[in-house]
Formats: C-alpha cells, sequence, structure tokens
C-alpha cells in the first residue's frame, strides 16, 4: 500500500469517526444538556459563591428618579375647576440595598435574609436642588384625615374641618421637595399626635425608609429545583396575605424582582412580589433587545394587570371591601398602608382609563417613558436592565409623585456576563463544531480520491483505421 493510499484510509477513517460522533453528540444534545444542567446547578444561592455575593450586594448601580406634579391653579381647582399640573424633576438618588442577616434553612434549600434600602442624592444626575425647589401640592396629611373621618357624623366633619382652618391647614400645602419626600412635622399631625400619640407628627413619601427594609424575607435557592431560584417561600412568616378579598389576590408570588431562574422561556410569565403594591403582578414576554452586547428578553406587565373587574374578573380580588372597585390602571392600596388614601398606578396613568388622564391638564402618558420592565438574558436569567415606575396618587384628580427606578448591568459585570455568554455558545455548539471538521474532512477525501484516481490512467495509442495502396504495372 502506497503513501496516498494511507493518507486517503486515514482521512476517510476519521472524517466517519467524526460525522458519526459529532451527529449523534447533536441529536442527543449532550453538550446543551451538559451546560443547562451546570447552569442549574451553579446558578441556586449554595453553589456559586459569586452568584451569592451578587446576590447579596447587587453590582449594578439602582438609581431613584422622583418626579413630581406641581400644581399651578389650586384656585381654579378649588373652585369646582380642573387642575393644571407641571412635572418636575428628576431627583435621582442612589439606592444602596445589600442583604443583611442571611441565614440558611432547611439544610440550604431556604435562605433568610433583610434587604435594606439606603439613599444618596446625585446632583449630576438631577434637575434641580430638592432642599431649595418649592413643590404646591395635595395637603396629604388633611387630606387622610378627613378620609378617616368619612365613618363619622356630619357635625364632627364639620367641626374638625373648621378647626383645620383655624390651624392654616389647607387642601394644598406648599413645601420643598425634600420636605415632601423626606419629612417635616406637619402641624395637623402635632395636634393629633398630642390627644394620640401613636400618630407620628412627621409626614413624608419616604419618611422613616431610608436605612429601613421592607420585611423579613425566606427565599427558596433553587437546590431542589432550579425552576424555583429566588422564588419567595414567606415574607413577614406569610405565605399568603389578608388584607384582599380573594384567596388568589392574596397569593404571594414568585421574586423580588431582583434575580429569576436560568432557561428562561419566551412563553413563561414571570411573577414578582411588589411589597409596596402589597400584591404580586406578572410580567409577559415584549420583545428581544441587546444590552451593552448581552441578549437579553424584556418582560413587562401587560395591559390586564391593573384592569378593572369588569375587563378581568380576576381582579375582583383587588376591590375592598369586595365590590368596592376603581377602574382601569389604578389600584387602591390603602388596606396596607394603615389607612391611608392611597392609590397608585404606573406615571401619567400610563395603561389606565382615559377619565383619570382627562381629570387633569399635564399628563401625558406613553410607553417610552411610562412603561415598568425587565431586560432579562434568558440564559442565565440575570437581570441586564430594569426600570421599575411607579405614581402614588393621594387624590384621584391631582397625581403627586412618579417614582422610576432604573438599573443597568455596569460594565465590568457586563464583560463578565459577555464571556460566560461566549464559553457557552462554544461549549454547546462544540457538537456542530465537530460536523463541520467532518464535513470539511470528507471534502477533503473526495478531492484525494479523485486525484488518485486520475494518476492511475496512462494514455495508450489505439489502432484506429490503415489502407493499403498497390500499384499495379503493366508492361507491353
Amino acid at each position: 500500500m502506497t503513501r496516498r493510499s494511507c493518507v486517503i484510509y486515514a482521512t476517510g477513517i476519521v472524517c466517519a469517526h467524526l460525522l458519526i460522533v459529532g451527529i449523534a453528540l447533536v441529536v442527543a444534545q449532550v453538550f446543551q444538556t451538559m451546560i443547562h444542567n451546570r447552569l442549574k446547578k451553579e446558578l441556586t444561592l449554595t453553589e456559586a459563591s459569586r452568584v451569592f455575593e451578587s446576590w447579596k450586594n447587587p453590582p449594578p448601580p439602582v438609581y431613584m428618579e422622583y418626579y413630581f406634579f406641581n400644581v399651578t391653579n389650586p384656585e381654579v381647582f378649588l373652585a369646582g375647576g380642573k387642575a393644571v399640573v407641571t412635572q418636575i424633576g428628576p431627583y435621582t438618588y442612589r439606592e444602596y440595598r445589600p442583604r443583611e442577616n442571611v441565614t440558611f434553612l432547611e439544610n440550604g434549600t431556604k435562605v433568610y435574609a433583610l434587604n435594606p434600602k439606603s439613599f444618596v442624592f446625585v446632583p449630576e444626575k438631577s434637575r434641580g436642588n430638592p432642599e431649595v425647589d418649592i413643590l404646591r401640592t395635595v395637603n396629604i396629611p388633611a387630606v387622610a384625615v378627613m378620609s378617616e373621618l368619612n365613618s363619622y357624623s356630619f357635625l364632627l366633619r364639620t367641626f374638625v374641618s373648621i378647626y383645620m382652618k383655624s390651624l392654616g391647614v389647607e387642601i394644598f400645602m406648599t413645601r420643598t421637595v425634600h420636605e415632601v419626600l423626606w419629612g417635616f412635622k406637619d402641624p395637623l399631625l402635632t395636634k393629633i399626635h398630642s390627644i394620640r400619640p401613636e400618630v407620628d407628627e412627621m409626614f413624608g413619601l419616604m419618611w422613616k425608609k431610608n436605612g429601613t427594609h421592607e420585611g423579613e424575607f425566606v427565599f427558596l435557592t433553587g437546590e431542589r429545583d432550579y425552576m424555583e431560584y429566588g422564588r419567595i417561600d414567606t415574607w413577614n412568616g406569610l405565605t399568603e396575605m389578608s388584607w384582599w378579598s380573594s384567596n388568589q389576590s392574596n397569593m404571594i408570588n414568585g421574586t423580588d424582582g431582583s434575580v429569576f431562574h436560568p432557561l428562561l422561556s419566551r412563553k413563561e410569565l414571570l411573577y414578582i412580589f411588589a411589597a409596596d403594591l402589597c400584591r404580586s403582578i406578572h410580567l409577559g414576554y415584549v420583545e428581544d433587545v441587546d444590552v451593552k452586547g448581552i441578549p437579553a428578553y424584556r418582560f413587562a406587565p401587560p395591559h390586564d394587570v391593573l384592569q378593572s373587574p369588569e375587563e378581568n374578573p380576576t381582579n375582583a380580588g383587588f376591590c375592598v371591601p369586595a365590590g368596592d372597585c376603581l377602574g382601569t390602571g389604578v389600584l387602591k392600596v390603602s388596606v396596607c398602608r394603615e389607612g391611608a388614601p392611597i392609590v397608585v398606578s404606573f406615571p401619567h396613568f400610563y395603561q389606565a382609563d382615559d377619565k383619570y388622564i382627562n381629570a387633569v391638564d399635564g399628563l401625558h402618558p406613553n410607553k417610552e417613558e411610562h412603561e415598568t420592565y425587565l431586560d432579562l438574558n434568558p440564559t442565565t436569567g440575570v437581570p441586564i436592565r430594569a426600570c421599575k415606575r411607579a405614581q402614588q396618587v393621594n387624590n384621584l384628580s391631582d397625581p403627586p409623585p412618579t417614582f422610576p427606578q432604573t438599573a443597568t448591568i455596569d460594565d465590568d459585570s457586563a464583560a463578565q456576563m459577555r464571556t460566560l455568554l461566549l464559553i457557552v455558545t462554544l461549549v454547546s455548539n462544540f457538537p456542530l463544531l465537530i460536523v463541520g471538521m467532518g464535513a470539511i474532512l470528507l471534502i477533503v477525501l473526495v478531492v484525494l480520491v479523485c486525484r488518485s484516481r486520475q494518476k492511475k490512467v496512462r494514455p495508450v495509442l489505439y489502432p484506429c483505421t490503415y489502407y493499403q495502396e498497390t500499384l499495379n504495372c503493366f508492361f507491353l
């Protein structure tokens, strides 16, 4: 056997093995399964120290932006006219949210944690100075007191109203943004405090929320099932709430929004328990996006999350008392806010009934500025970019502040994520690489065989025809 023949036979054997092994691996999805199983294991709180540290101290900076509606025509509004508002802000604060008192429970299948939040003003990302800028808005303490007296007699309500006027308390108040946000000593609450010490004399939308947490959480680590990774097991010792009027509405579903299980599907609904909304909400797939070179799925609350019970009967449980319902796009959360007359919505009443939007001049709801969404890498389930937008309303005819909360993965974390995804892609596609190499060797084999056959052919001369010429001689 010649050297050329040996090369041909060896190439054929290697080609056959590569094609057989590669095709078998592709069909069996061995490497994909191996990667998926590895991800399921490593993306649990107990088995990946790096992920665990990231879970304890989220690396992407989170910013809370506060916008306020300044009422420009209080006299017209008090006379029965339509309020006109102008939006001011944002007043941006860096939000720090490390998890503390982390304790593993039940052989590492659960983890207990507190999540205190603290805020630091960021002037370069703000438009204005909260300690200087003046805001005219609804006097929330006064409205809260009057709302509390709705169940009392007309005579008592009239007496309290006269007493409030004697104190100089009006329906609208003028305060600095910092006071409205972080607290001030209210004269009406101070008088009530002298009679009922349990009533705090300070008021602020974020009063006592700087450095405090939203409750005690116990999370599932995903040790038993990767689909449970980050899911809330209990909140303040509760497996369900009791504020709402149906069992379904009282369920505590999903995660806290900071983590999700790996290997996400476009078809699934993601659930988040929002303590500030006193309920769980769901998010559906919207579109594929790219964040700093990282592929992500965008999930956002669909329109039915805040639909009225007439449009979505499953939301009837959020009417308290039962049957006392608001329209689409708003949610009354007074039941979990110590009786304060608070209604929440998306900013500018985005996705709400037109009656709320048209009740005030100066609102301009749109998807780009007012939609809440999460951009999640589908392989790891890690949030790459998030924007939570909410509006707290104390009077449906005058929306005071909106709270966009944004976070985008930082450059270092993005680089690490891109490297991880590149490795995952290469390993997952390794069988296809084997098949490709086998195909290339197959082409080489065909070329070698053809060239070998050509060199074995020798030129041969074949007699095609002949002729004979005869010369006849005649002699005389």
